[in-house]
């Protein structure tokens, strides 16, 4: 027998017959709650679980959401319907359509929610057909157009078995939710049980969450561990996609504050980012708004609203790209920025409320769950996003958007936080890079044209390097790193590696052609001439270096004297030509060999050196494992 997990959700007007129409499929009555029964209106979301049979020995486990539909509870009616399979929408025979069940429609559709079973409630009252033609006139140009209209009575019981087969006929046609690897468990309910501790519970997408998993909650980037995972009451290994699903945390109290839990908040799994203050977003206004509809004015630049995602909702300010004004039945790209920080995915849908949280005003999808200014600001990271707008299921074309509207990813967090899975996002990579689209070293990829550009940029640099001071091994890594000026991690790296395996050496902190060979140009001969003899006439006590650096070229041919290896730096005020220190360190070694130990002063007056050199001297010596301190005297170190 083949499994699948499902949830499905009611959405209609207030006293439509929802809750009463899900305990009639499941026998469990949704409303839980005291004031749910003495008002007889669902104020919460209510859970239920339904088993259906499917052709094909095909058993259906689904999990059943109940959601409020007076106007003043839509807040919670949005955070049942965000990770939903199918919509069970209900209109009651008596009333027809009404203002909650128009709305409901329209948040369905930014949700994304793509299929429907249309129950006709209250069927026992009659006007089933022109309710039913109403119904359908409603839904036209919808994603529900075409969805099955079931009449029911939960007085009679009419309609109950052919809403259940309309359920499973749906559901059993349907692929269950993808297992990508990422799973989100958006919190509706916490709270405490004695002797058990926490628990919160959701609908699980994305991936699979198991029993002593250590897991995230987001947005507060805190770890915590599972003890114990239920489903409908059942416990569990683990859960899967598509199952509502209990997490115990034992050791995580509730509440607002670091390291507490609370609805709205997101569990998790490491390694998948953190929440983020900014989305880029596709905004869409619904073209069903009428012009006498009180939210059917055009959505401006600047406005505040409250963004609904998952299981809670951010206050945020609206930044629109190109247009100062969105109408109904447009859509345009936008930024958000909200008052505090969201775990979003690229693809993720969402709906905007009013200030006043009483109308709908419109929904989007998330373009870029990390959308900081600057990817606003080229024509090229803006036509990347609108491309991505139209193509959020093409994981190549999402991840060529990526690398352009960022210039430089990294390839083991490429859209790490979207619905793609890392096998399809590591495919979708070598693919670019077969087609040449895009360049990957060092686990850094890159637009191939921009790679180019910034290799060009720093080949220029070296060879102007090269022609301005032609003494010098090359160009330093830190000047090269300062002129870049960018803090991408790991792309600066990835750029020396990559010029490195071509034409150009690395040469301790310098980068150099690997045909360019260290030389004093003319100019700076005199210059070297003098300075060797200096360090010549007393080999073993040479003047101290700012005596050596008397005029300006001097410090440029001492550098290029050091760094060819013709001289040693011993310390900042001691340089000896390379023949003169391997005679000293020699000598040294000879002493000692005979004598076992010695003092500096000892080492000084038989190398009729000075104090001002010995010291650092030995000091090198040391460092280079030829000699060893003990004490104030000096032994061979092996």
């Amino acid at each position: 027998m083949t499994e699948k997990h499902f949830i499905l959700a009611t959405a209609g007007h207030v006293d439509h017959g929802k809750s009463a129409l899900v305990k009639a499929l499941t026998g469990i009555d949704p409303d839980r709650l005291p004031e749910e029964k003495a008002r007889q209106i669902t104020i919460e979301l209510g859970f239920a679980p339904l088993i259906l049979h499917g052709p094909d020995e095909q058993r259906l486990h689904i999990g059943v959401v109940d959601v409020p539909g007076h106007e003043n509870f839509v807040r919670n009616m949005i955070a049942g319907v965000g990770s939903i399979d199918l919509a069970l929408f209900v209109v009651a025979a008596d009333d027809g359509w009404m203002p909650q069940t128009e709305e409901h429609l329209q948040i369905l559709t930014y949700l994304g929610v793509k299929r429907a079973v249309i129950a006709l409630t209250k069927s026992d009252l009659g006007k089933i057909d022109n309710v039913a033609g109403q119904i359908r006139n409603q839904l036209r140009d919808t994603a529900f157009a075409h969805s099955p209209i079931i009449p029911t009575s939960v007085r009679t019981g009419e309609g109950i078995e052919n809403l259940k087969s309309a359920l499973s006929s749906e559901f059993s046609t349907m692929q269950p939710q993808a297992d990508v690897g990422k799973p989100r468990l958006f919190i509706d309910r916490a709270f405490t049980l004695r002797g058990i501790g926490t628990v919160v519970t959701g609908t699980l997408t994305g991936g699979q969450l198991r029993r002593g998993q250590n897991i995230v909650v987001q947005p507060h980037n805190f770890e915590a561990r599972v003890r114990s995972i239920q489903s409908h009451g059942s416990e569990l290994e683990g859960g899967q996609p598509g199952m509502r699903t209990a997490i115990n945390l034992p050791d995580v109290a509730i509440g607002d504050g670091p390291g507490q839990i609370k609805r709205g908040d997101v569990i998790t799994v490491i390694d998948l980012g953190k929440s983020n203050a900014n989305l880029i977003v596709l905004l869409e206004k619904s073209s069903r708004l009428g012009p006498k509809d009180p939210v059917a004015r055009a959505l401006k630049n600047g406005t505040s609203v409250y963004l609904h995602h998952g299981t809670s909702r951010f206050p945020a300010k609206i930044r629109l790209l190109e247009n100062r004004a969105l109408e109904p039945g447009q859509q345009t790209i936008a930024r958000l920025k909200l008052e505090s920080s969201i775990f979003a995915f690229l693809g993720d849908r969402f709906v905007l409320r009013d200030a006043s949280e009483q109308h709908t005003i419109a929904g989007g999808v998330v373009l870029d769950p990390d959308g900081e200014r600057e990817k606003f600001r080229t024509a090229t990271q803006r036509k990347s996003l609108t491309a991505r707008a139209g193509a959020l299921e093409d994981v190549d074309l999402c991840v060529r958007s990526e690398i352009l509207v960022n210039a430089f990813v990294r390839t083991e967090t490429a859209l790490r936080k979207s619905r793609f899975s890392a096998d399809e996002i590591a495919d979708a990579l070598q693919c670019l890079q077969r087609r040449n689209e895009i360049v990957i070293h060092q686990e850094i990829a890159s637009d191939a044209h921009a790679w180019q550009t910034l290799r060009a940029w720093a080949i220029a640099l070296i060879d102007d390097a090269h022609k301005r001071n032609p003494e010098r091994a090359g160009l330093d890594l830190n000047e090269l790193r300062t002129a870049w000026g960018d803090r991408s991690p790991g792309v600066f790296d990835a750029l020396i590696s990559d010029l490195c395996a071509a034409d150009f050496v690395q040469k301790g902190s310098a980068i150099a052609r690997a045909s360019h060979r260290p030389a004093l140009s003319v100019e700076l001969h005199l210059t070297g001439a003098r300075i060797r003899e200096a360090l010549s006439t007393k080999p073993f006590d040479p003047p101290a270096r700012k005596e050596i650096e008397v005029d300006r070229h001097a410090p440029q041919v001492l550098r290029f004297l050091i760094e060819t290896g013709e001289a040693i730096e011993v310390s900042p005020d001691v340089v000896l030509l390379r023949e003169n220190f391997e005679r000293m360190k020699s000598a040294v070694v000879e002493f000692l060999s005979k004598n076992g130990r010695a003092t500096v002063s000892e080492l000084r007056q038989e190398l009729r050196t000075s104090r001002r050199i010995m010291v650092p001297l030995l000091e090198q010596l040391d460092r280079f494992g030829v000699t060893r301190r003990v004490g104030d005297q000096r032994m061979l170190a092996h």
